[in-house]
């Protein structure tokens, strides 16, 4: 699938072969909000760790209605809030979006990463995301 291509925009809203799509994930949400929820990631980077994620199957990020992008803030907000108020050693934040396979997107139903940073999780967090390509955090 070409992922530039804005004739791919329209997917189906439910699709029977998408593990987000499926019962068993909406089963495991924290929290909803209006076209989205979130569940725990099942692979954390760090404590915390949580996805949100559009009710309908859609892609990625950018075949995400408004709705759906305004929901996705809005929870964002909501569950940052609340990971602070139950744990007072989160000290920022990463908030990230792979959309496609080359960008390291691995299940094709959009999701929004939210994780919690905390001093000294790591070495040297400065250029956070850049980190994404090997070599290029450090500016």
């Amino acid at each position: 699938m070409d992922h530039c291509d804005p004739r791919n925009d329209l997917p189906p809203d439910h699709d029977p072969n998408c593990l987000f799509c499926s019962e068993k994930v909406r089963a495991r949400a924290l929290a909803e909000n209006g076209t989205v929820f979130a569940i725990e990631d099942a692979f954390p980077v760090t404590p915390g760790h949580v996805l949100l994620i559009p009710t309908r199957h859609t892609r990625d990020y950018f075949t995400m209605t408004s709705q759906e992008h305004g929901d996705t803030d809005d929870l964002l907000s909501i569950l940052k809030e609340k990971l602070c108020r139950e744990d007072d050693s989160i000290t920022g934040f990463n908030i990230g979006v792979n959309c496609g396979e080359s960008a390291g997107q691995t299940i094709m139903h959009a999701h929004i990463h939210l994780i919690p940073r905390r001093d000294g999780d790591v070495d040297e967090p400065m250029g956070g995301v850049r980190g994404v390509v090997a070599g290029r955090q450090g500016y």
